[in-house]
This record gives structure tokens, C-alpha cells and sequence, in this order.
């Protein structure tokens, strides 16, 4: 089994990680069977010239994944399992809104039955990400991880320092970001990302014709939140509003307190705020899509139905693309693109 078991000295995967692919791969066409005896951990260092720690933690790997087992006297043994020919994926979200849930089918859909697929969700929390990682780390071959989180204060940041920390230990070719990719991470790998800033501000523009009837856009940001939203969807807002002269604000939540006034625009990130200013606007005197506008995030088959213009992005497309980066052993980064679509709430 030791002369199975190649490592290439010039290549950027971990020697321990190339001893389990060695092992998964010889096992997968047959030259490993179910109940061969492996080599000592002593002897396989000895033999293939690796530190015993470094052997040790393939074998723990093997162990946790129940590709082997261990028996008391005897030695460890290769065990019948789904692994041996099955990647594992760990596919981590921030949360698990119907918008999050579209990337996480399109990406089941698109793997197939090639791999086995685990959803988690960290709940943009540190502390429990954080956990997860260190339960998890060991047990995967491919870490899907969106990365929004929040702070102290319930405000959005991409990463923090021991998330980068965590994260920068993966083997890029096992990881795939999605997304964001306002990150401090390293290296190359996969990616499929939104581009926040730029994305409003594009998908704005798209709707420049239809915008510029009113004299003033006035944007919904929750800047505290359980699931917050990237401060740079302001930055892009900003950046419209400054260079097409148009009056704009930032207002946190639509309460009793906001007053609808005409030749406004509406934009709204949360589906709350959403209907609080279109009843607002229903029980005003002025008219939806003629005397105020509304442009909301997300669209939803609602949305559709009631004529609500939205700023979308394909979550089908990011799921498949980040499926294909695995099947096809791509290393990409790709940003989807952002859709402005006019209904007749504008």
C-alpha cells in the first residue's frame, strides 16, 4: 500500500491532504480494498520520508470521515463507506432566507448525486461560525462558506480577524467564496460574488429613464440588524444619487413617523419596509408609480405580482457556477451580474 501512495513535493496541497486523496482515489479503482490492512503511522513516516504528525493527521482524518477504523491491537483497517467515493462539501450560509435557499437548491441541483452535500447556517454570529469551522474542519473536502457577519454593534462586516484566521487555513482549491468579496482573504481560489457598490449603482442607471421623473430617492438601510446588509450598498447609492443631481436620503425604517411626499423614490432592502411604504402610499393621496416610485432588493414571485420594480441578482446562476467550479476542477472568480427590472411601481 506505501508505494500507492504518491506525493508530489513541488504541489501546494498539504502532504497530509495528499495523503488522503491517495488513499480515497486507490480505493476508488480498486487498488485498495475494504479490509486492507493499513501501514503503521511509524512506518508509513518512515517509509514516504513525512514527519509521524503529519501522518497522524491524515490518518485522523480518515478516521473521522469513518474511511477507516482502528482495532485495539491490531491495527487500523479500510471500511466499507460513502465517502471513499463521495466528496464531502460543507456549504455554509448566513442565513437561510428564500433567497440563500435558491443558490443552496441550484447548487444541489447542479452537483447532482456526484457529491454529499451538508447545509449549515452560522447566523452571521462569529462565535458560532467559529465553532462550526473547528467541528467541522476535518470531516470535508470542499468548504462552501458565504461570508456576512455581524458586529458588537449589529452592524455588517464581510470578516472579522479570526474568521480570516480560520477561513486562510482551508486549502484554496477546497474552498469557494459566494457572495461578497469585500474579504481579507488570500491566495487563489473559487469565487462567485455579488459586487454591492457597484451593482446598485449599475442597476440604477439601468433605470435612469424611469428614476429621473422624480426629484429624490430616499433608501431604507437598517444600519443594525440581525442579518445586516453591506454598508456598501450605500456607497454605490450614494455615488448615483451625487452624479445624476438628485436629492437623496438614508432613513433607517418606514415608521408612523415617515412622511410620503411626492417626486420620491423609494428603495427597500427588507420585504417589511417594503409593505409599509406601499400601505403608506395606498392610504395617501398620491398614486404608486406615478407620484412616488418604489424600487425594491430581491425579486420574489409577490414582488411580480403587485408590479414592484426590483434590483436582482441571479442566486440560480451563483449556485450552478459554484457547483461547476467542483465538477470541473475550475479555479474562477466570477461576479454575477445585477438585473434592474421596471414594473409599475416606477
Amino acid at each position: 500500500m506505501v508505494d500507492l501512495i504518491k506525493l508530489d513535493p513541488n504541489s501546494v496541497v498539504p502532504k497530509y491532504l495528499q495523503i488522503i486523496d491517495a488513499i480515497l482515489h486507490n480505493i476508488s479503482v480498486g487498488n485498495i480494498k475494504i479490509g486492507d490492512k493499513m501501514p503503521s503511522i511509524n512506518k508509513l513516516s518512515k517509509d514516504i520520508y513525512l514527519s509521524r504528525d503529519t501522518v497522524e493527521r491524515a490518518y485522523s482524518i480518515l478516521k473521522k470521515r469513518k474511511v477507516v477504523v482502528s482495532v485495539h491491537g491490531k491495527g487500523t483497517y479500510i471500511v466499507e463507506t460513502e465517502a471513499i467515493s463521495k466528496p464531502k462539501i460543507l456549504f455554509f450560509v448566513n442565513n437561510l432566507s428564500p433567497y440563500k435557499m435558491k443558490v443552496y437548491n441550484s447548487f444541489l441541483k447542479t452537483i447532482d448525486n456526484s457529491s454529499r452535500v451538508d447545509l449549515h447556517s452560522y447566523h452571521c454570529d462569529e462565535t458560532l461560525f467559529l465553532e462550526l469551522m473547528q467541528k467541522y474542519e476535518s470531516s470535508y473536502d470542499y468548504f462552501v462558506i458565504m461570508p456576512h457577519f455581524r458586529t458588537k454593534n449589529l452592524a455588517h462586516t464581510s470578516t472579522t480577524e479570526k474568521v480570516t484566521k480560520v477561513i486562510d487555513k482551508i486549502a484554496k482549491e477546497n474552498l469557494i467564496l459566494l457572495d461578497n468579496s469585500d474579504h481579507n482573504i488570500e491566495g487563489k481560489f473559487n469565487e462567485v460574488y455579488q459586487d454591492y457598490k457597484n451593482d446598485i449603482f449599475t442597476a440604477l442607471h439601468s433605470g435612469a429613464e424611469s428614476i429621473s421623473k422624480y426629484n429624490q430617492l430616499t433608501i431604507v438601510y437598517p444600519k443594525t440588524s440581525f442579518y445586516p446588509y453591506p454598508k456598501s450598498i450605500l456607497d454605490g447609492f450614494k455615488k448615483y444619487s451625487v452624479q445624476n443631481n438628485l436629492e437623496f436620503k438614508i432613513i433607517e425604517e418606514v415608521t408612523d413617523q415617515t412622511i410620503i411626499t411626492p417626486k420620491n423614490v423609494f428603495i427597500t432592502l427588507e420585504d417589511d419596509d417594503l409593505v409599509k411604504v406601499v400601505n403608506k402610499i395606498k392610504s395617501s393621496k398620491y398614486e404608486l408609480g406615478k407620484d412616488i416610485g418604489v424600487i425594491s432588493y430581491n425579486d420574489s414571485p409577490l414582488k411580480q405580482l403587485l408590479g414592484i420594480s426590483v434590483i436582482t441578482t441571479n442566486f440560480s446562476s451563483m449556485g450552478e457556477q459554484a457547483a461547476n467550479m467542483i465538477l470541473q476542477k475550475k479555479k474562477q472568480s466570477v461576479k454575477i451580474p445585477i438585473n434592474f427590472i421596471k414594473r409599475t411601481s416606477l
